[in-house]
Order: structure tokens, then sequence, then C-alpha cells
């Protein structure tokens, strides 16, 4: 796996999850501050899509993560 797909997978999963324990519908919400995680995923994708600077990607590639 690539460092482009493991973020991708990762920042998914942390939307997914935080959505999941965010919204009043869902059977495993706690509280609706988990949404705040939700935008700083969001966020984070939109800035690093304009910059190019993602801190997942600097910890992945010091790890060894194949590009």
């Amino acid at each position: 796996m690539t460092v482009n797909q493991i973020v991708h997978i990762v920042a998914g999963f942390f939307v997914l999850l935080s959505l999941a324990l965010g919204v009043e519908a869902s059977p495993i919400f706690m509280s609706k501050n988990w949404l705040w995680f939700t935008t700083f995923v969001g966020a984070n994708l939109f800035q690093s899509g304009f910059t190019k600077f993602c801190p997942m990607v600097i910890i992945l590639r010091k790890i060894g993560v194949k590009e």
C-alpha cells in the first residue's frame, strides 16, 4: 500500500466513525461534539489539496511506507 492510499483510507474511516459517533440517529451516538472531528479531517484534506502539506504523509514516510 502506498502513502496516498493509506491517507485516503484513514481519512475516510475517521470521517465515517466521527459521523457515526456524532449523529443522533446512529446506534453508537455519543455526542454532537464528534462532528468537530469530522470538520477537522475535512479541513485538513482541503488545505492539503492546496498546500501539499499533510502531517500524516510525513509520519508515514518516516516509518518507511513507500510512495
